[in-house]
């Protein structure tokens, strides 16, 4: 159940990243998808790292956070291969 609503955080952070960073955005799909392998590496790590935030705040939390920064990352790195 955790990784589901990890993946599901992880959507939702890339969607919300990609809204607020409208220049780094590929649209809702890409957003997604990106934001759900964030989501999924985002609250590993947190994982490996000890850190418990409490249960599925930690997960969501996690999950959010990983997905926006992955989205951000891509983003980026997308936006300097066009130049």
């Amino acid at each position: 159940m955790d990784l589901i609503i990890s993946l599901l955080a992880g959507a939702l952070g890339g969607n919300i990243a990609g809204a607020l960073l409208k220049k780094f955005s590929m649209g809702t799909l890409w957003n997604s998808i990106v934001g759900i392998l964030g989501g999924a590496l985002g609250t590993r790590l947190l994982g490996m790292l000890g850190i418990d935030l409490g249960g599925i705040l930690g997960v969501v939390a996690g999950g959010t956070v990983g997905g926006g920064v992955l989205m951000a990352i891509i983003g980026v790195i997308k936006g300097a291969m066009k130049k």
